[in-house]
């Protein structure tokens, strides 16, 4: 790999483009807006708003699909999932699971599983 090239991808990196545009991109998908680069101008500026403590950043899941990704995850309905299961969903989100410290013997639950899901996604626009 070339010198130029290595110094582009180490920027890229460091200032963690990619992980911005799979979550924009990701929004997109989702959302679907009829006009996409005004939703994308919108998405930009609720994170430089979040950011600064002055409004909330965009959000991929609401509590009504981390409700259905939950009931997905604890097929026998015992009201919580283990921690392999919520790794694989964080993964699934895009995600990060390089903190998590959890022991297979810990049940995740509904609301942990709600609360830990959008912290996670909070702290990923906030990077």
């Amino acid at each position: 790999m070339a010198a130029g090239e290595q110094r582009c991808r180490e920027y890229l990196q460091r200032h963690r483009i990619p992980q911005l545009l799979h979550r924009l991109a990701a929004l997109v998908l989702y959302h679907r807006p009829e006009r996409p680069r005004e939703f994308l101008i919108q998405a930009l500026e609720k994170v430089k708003a979040g950011r600064r403590a002055e409004g909330e950043y965009p959000y991929l899941m609401d509590e009504d699909n981390l409700v259905a990704m939950f009931g997905l995850l604890d097929v026998l309905g015992q009201g919580h999932i283990t921690p392999a299961q919520y790794r694989e969903a964080l993964k699934t989100l895009g995600l990060s699971t390089e903190d998590l410290q959890l022991g297979d013997d810990v049940n995740i639950t509904l609301d942990v599983f709600k609360d830990e899901v959008k912290k996670k996604m909070l702290e990923s626009w906030a990077v």
